[in-house]
């Protein structure tokens, strides 16, 4: 039996009992960036998928709420911040534990820093629309690498408190679109067609569920937070549940509503018309100009958001291999007055910088190449730990003596490991609705998943041929120092 790892006690940690169910799921639904996800993405979905799309995000939350029943239940037995490589460490062994660390820290990674492309083209266009200045992207990337850095160096209980105020502007835009629609009755009466089979069972909704899949990414990110939980084994399964929920009941509702204001009969043409212009054609309509630049200003600060529940999220994951061993132990570093992982946060930052500016020194365009060619591997990436999870999840509860009954243990991790396989398929499947690439770019960016966990691999044979003692122990909990309390 491995000797737990232990950390003097009055080293500086994170700070315990900080943050609450809603904090968490801020956190949560902030990386989803639901304002960005619906006007950015949503027409494509309608425009495929026709005035079924609405099921599609229905249909990715209810797998996602499958696959949440298994991994809480294991979240109360395993409490490492590693998440992820953790649970598949119990269940799978440290080999594919170490794989799937690395194929975490590229996911991860790949899913923020593409977005600073994002970042720089949505403040391009709202300064546009507002001001009709032209601003380069570069800087505005740049500036938001130091904001976020900043973001992740003050304490969680910061973080958690702005991501509120953000997710709350983003989300009530959202909604007043959706009272504006209602009150006036939409532009042909309130229709239900979309729920009905012959607009769901369509060619297009494989498409469709490609998009929702990718819309819910980074929501497992949860447990990562379980060590500043306040009574985790009760916080972060309820804040999961309510991500997954709160995302998938969402996301159809405002898909349905944006399809009422155009029409069932309508609104695919207005889809493929301009499908960047169509929630602010709708609000515009429904609610006034007015709200239509606050959406545009709303959109910048949601990819905002995105990035820094992102942020947080890698500095956790890069503390928790710190400690393991397999990372420099500096990025184990604790700041003493904000309980945050201080180093972790300069390392990402530095290394965000890096890939921005080499993307732009190659002269390569901010949305179509550094965000979607850095995303989509990402993307990709997590949905592949997902799978990974779900398989590692009976396995291990097989291992142990638990009171942990069999749907929770086998029945839904062994569902959701389906059906994420199936999603993955679809995703792959697809590709090219996400990326717009060619296909050699589309088999490049998927074969990097793969790649990247076998090198986990490499590395983990080579960590038990030079390091036994830190392999044999990968994945058990350390022994963090004594946690400081969140100062009132």
């Amino acid at each position: 039996m491995p000797v737990a790892r232990s950390a003097p006690s009055d080293a500086p940690a994170l700070h315990s009992g900080a943050l609450g169910t809603s904090d968490i799921a801020f956190f949560v639904v902030s990386a989803a960036a639901p304002l960005t996800v619906m006007a950015g993405v949503a027409p494509l979905a309608i425009l495929l998928g026709g005035i079924g799309a609405p099921v599609g995000y229905l249909l990715a939350g209810i797998t996602l709420a499958v696959f949440a029943v298994g991994f809480t239940t294991m979240s109360r037995h395993v409490s490492s911040g590693g998440a992820f490589y953790a649970y598949i460490t119990r269940g799978l062994g440290p080999a594919a534990g170490i794989g799937a660390a690395l194929l975490a820290l590229i996911g991860y990674n790949g899913m923020e820093i593409g977005v600073y492309g994002l970042l720089g083209t949505a403040t391009q266009d709202t300064t546009h629309a507002l001001l009709g200045a032209d601003i380069p992207w570069l800087p505005v990337s740049l500036a938001g690498l130091l904001l976020i850095w900043y973001g992740g160096y003050r304490s969680i209980h910061f973080g958690a408190k702005l991501l509120g105020v953000l997710l709350i502007a983003e989300t009530g835009i959202l909604v007043l679109l959706a009272i504006g629609v209602l009150a006036d009755g939409g532009a042909r009466g309130l229709s239900l067609a979309s729920f009905t089979p012959g607009n769901v069972l369509v060619p297009g909704t494989a498409a469709v569920l490609a998009f929702a899949f990718a819309a819910f990414t980074g929501f497992e990110s949860t447990v990562i937070y379980r060590r500043e939980a306040r009574d985790p084994d009760r916080t972060v399964p309820r804040a999961t549940y309510v991500a997954v929920g709160f995302l998938g009941l969402f996301y159809a509702f405002v898909v349905w509503i944006a399809i009422q204001a155009f029409g069932d009969a309508e609104v695919v043409a207005a889809a493929g018309a301009d499908p960047a212009g169509l929630f602010f054609a709708a609000i515009t309509t429904y609610v006034g100009d007015w709200a239509a630049d606050a959406m545009h200003v709303l959109i910048v600060t949601s990819v905002l958001a995105s990035l820094l529940a992102f942020h947080n999220a890698i500095n956790r994951y890069a503390l928790a291999l710190a400690e393991e061993g397999v990372l420099p132990k500096a990025l184990a570093r604790v700041h003493p007055r904000h309980g945050s992982p201080y180093v972790a946060g300069l390392a990402q930052t530095v290394l965000g910088a890096a890939v921005v500016l080499a993307f732009a020194a190659a002269g390569a365009d901010p949305y179509g190449q550094l965000l979607l060619w850095v995303n989509t591997p990402g993307m990709l990436g997590l949905l592949a730990l997902q799978l990974l999870a779900a398989l590692a999840i009976p396995l291990y509860f097989r291992r142990v003596s638990h009171g942990e009954g069999v749907l929770r243990t086998v029945a839904a991790p062994v569902t959701a490991a389906v059906l994420l396989a199936t999603a993955i398929v679809l995703v792959i499947t697809h590709l090219d609705l996400f990326t717009g690439a060619s296909t050699t770019v589309n088999t490049a960016l998927a074969a990097l998943v793969p790649i990247v966990f076998l090198i986990g691999l490499a590395l983990a044979r080579r960590l038990r041929q030079r390091r036994p003692d830190i392999y044999a122990r990968f994945g058990t909990e350390p022994e963090p120092a004594q946690p400081l309390k969140e100062p009132a």
